[in-house]
């Protein structure tokens, strides 16, 4: 499937780089640019991202390890991953490890296996006075690799709720697929629903594998009674739970049909590839036919220009030129009211999380005087992350309803703006020009702002909350309290709690106003290109059809044959886009790729 995903890519890329050298071969170099590098190349440079995570002793780095299909990482029955490790593919194995800073130094393959908890590198690494260490990368020949996939393997702990929060709130929701691993020899403990329904599910519901370790501690009657236990416990947290069954140890040993690896690989090559491959080349195909019809309107001016004589040519272009001069004051119009509702927003965002702290600091005392002292010193970091957690997402919604009416109310206006630009454009060129489509920014889909227009705001900004805010504020909140509230529990808690909250507060609080202000810059930019695409497009065609006849001086013949030939270019370039699209969308078989198999043991068809 991976394999007909990348054909299918391949296909795509290629009328799109086609479409590039259309638009260069116009003088349209400012869209071919914007399509060579918001299409071709984020699609050549996209991968797909597996995400495994898990408990240790859960036989985590092992199962890596068979996904490798060689032993490259630590495996033990102690937690043995350091850091976070980046799987990528290389034709030769290497490694490096990569600071928080941006700093990289290599680290020599051999000794990937002794970059474990404890160990004498990654001590040398993350001791005190050394940079912290973001992850570490590894680059190996592996053939799962081959096919663009980066495994992200995270640190083993022994209790869920202490996984590193960039792995939480970062890893997680940036993934193609989260590999949940679970153990058969106690499958779905306490600690694992908790982070399953507090952290996992709301943001992965429909990415989420279930991967058994350990299968081959069954035999056949057990795995069976087994896998209906834990798929009638995961249907309460899961509509429909997807659950494979794996030795990884029988993979390592070379015996793949008794491994269950077979299995799981099809299931997630198909998975990516469709569910995941098709939305990707789906956006890119979308965006790409609105560049040609763009590319459309140039043509049509240029085809315009047959009719005029050289004089009267840099004249029209003048009068475009200093009409766009003039329709910078009414973008500047539209960026002062961005201004003004960002300030806003803004100000009501820092009085909201100042009586937050407030309100929570004064509750605490008598929360924790009722609370057990056991509890305290267990629960009270955890509690306080779920507290601020649960009004961080009520703050972002209301943030992003607030983003959102003022997003929808910025394309309404600048839709006005771009009907008024076409109709002064149509009017200087002596031709009926339709204003473009500027409900979807057809080069940046990607940068939020116009998410709005497919998932909402609301969604994309508390994803983006989840990345950010609580990736800073939960280390300080579970870790920090779990670690300094000694033996006069109540006292210590009583002083470091509300310390700590404010200080949590004092993270989150620039990192909310840095992303409401980052919003609303990506709005602003796309204000101003909004407002001068059709201008700048239509002059750098008309530009270049001036400086060729200067050259050339070609008959009006020669100029209308050209012409009619490029429209029969761009109309086969849309056609082929219009297939691909249409290609793309429809089902392989009778049966969709992910139908369940009901006939095999231990595969997704059993769960009925």
């Amino acid at each position: 499937m991976l394999e007909s995903f990348h054909s299918r890519r391949a296909d795509v890329i290629g009328v799109l780089r086609d479409l590039v050298g259309f638009g260069e071969a116009i003088g349209a170099r400012s869209l071919a640019g914007r399509i060579r590098s918001d299409l071709v190349q984020k699609l050549e440079a996209d991968r797909f991202h597996l995400v495994v995570v898990g408990e240790f002793n859960h036989g985590k780095s092992t199962f890596v390890n068979a996904l490798l299909g060689k032993r490259v990482l630590p495996s033990g029955v102690t937690p043995t991953t350091a850091v976070i490790h980046h799987l990528e593919y290389a034709e030769e194995p290497r490694a490096e490890v990569v600071y928080a800073s941006g700093r990289r130094a290599t680290l020599p393959f051999e000794e990937v296996r002794s970059f474990t908890v404890g160990g004498e590198k990654a001590a040398q690494a993350l001791g005190e006075g050394h940079e912290e260490v973001k992850h570490l990368e590894v680059s190996y020949p592996a053939e799962l690799l081959r096919e663009r996939i980066v495994l992200v393997d995270t640190p083993g702990v022994n209790d869920l709720s202490l996984q590193r929060a960039d792995i939480t709130y970062s890893y997680i929701p940036r993934s193609d697929a989260v590999l949940f691993l679970l153990d058969a020899g106690q499958p779905l403990k306490e600690s694992e629903r908790v982070f399953l329904q507090e952290k996992l599910l709301g943001q992965s519901r429909d990415k989420i594998v279930f991967v058994v370790t350990k299968r081959d501690i069954w035999d056949g009657d057990e795995e069976a009674e087994a896998l209906s236990y834990i798929r009638g416990e995961l249907s309460r947290l899961v509509k429909v739970p997807v659950v494979f069954p794996v030795s990884a140890e029988r993979a390592l040993d070379g015996q793949p049909e008794e491994s269950g690896m077979p299995q799981l690989l099809d299931h997630l090559t198909t998975f990516l590839a469709e569910e995941r491959g098709r939305i990707l080349l789906d956006n890119a195909l979308g965006e790409g036919h609105e560049a040609a019809r763009l590319l459309q309107k140039g043509l049509d001016a240029r085809r315009r220009t047959v009719q005029m004589s050289q004089e009267e040519l840099t004249r029209r272009i003048e009068l475009l030129e200093k009409d766009l001069a003039g329709q910078s004051k009414t973008i500047e119009e539209r960026r002062s009211g961005i201004r003004e509702e960002v300030a806003a927003i803004r100000a009501w965002v820092r009085r909201d999380l100042e009586r937050f702290v407030d309100d929570v600091g004064r509750q605490l005392p008598q929360i924790i005087d009722e609370a057990k002292a056991d509890e305290v010193k267990v629960h009270l970091g955890s509690f306080l992350e779920k507290t601020l957690t649960e009004w961080a997402q009520a703050e972002t919604k209301e943030i992003a309803d607030a983003l959102e009416a003022l997003a929808e109310k910025t394309i309404a206006l600048v839709r006005e703006d771009a009907r008024d630009v076409a109709r002064r454009l149509g009017d200087t060129l002596g031709m009926d020009l339709k204003a473009p489509d500027v409900e979807v920014d057809t080069f940046r889909y990607d940068v939020g702002v116009f998410a709005l227009l497919t998932i909402g705001v609301g969604v994309m900004f508390t994803n983006a909350l989840l990345g950010g805010l609580l990736a800073l504020a939960a280390p300080v909140l579970a870790v920090y309290m779990r670690d300094k509230v000694e033996a006069e529990t109540r006292k210590k808690a009583k002083e470091l709690a509300p310390e700590a909250l404010k200080e949590a507060a004092a993270k989150i609080g620039p990192k909310l106003d840095e992303m409401i202000q980052e919003f609303a810059s990506r709005l602003d930019a796309w204000v101003v290109t909004a407002g001068e695409e059709l201008h700048r497009e239509v002059i750098e065609v008309l530009r270049a059809a001036r400086d060729e006849r200067a050259r050339a001086e070609p008959g009006h013949e020669n100029v209308l044959v050209t012409c009619d030939q490029q429209a029969e270019t761009l109309a086969g370039l849309t056609k082929k886009l219009e297939a691909l699209r249409s290609e793309l969308w429809k089902p392989a078989s009778a049966d969709p790729p992910n139908a369940p198999t009901p006939a095999v043991p231990g595969l997704l068809g059993d769960n009925g």
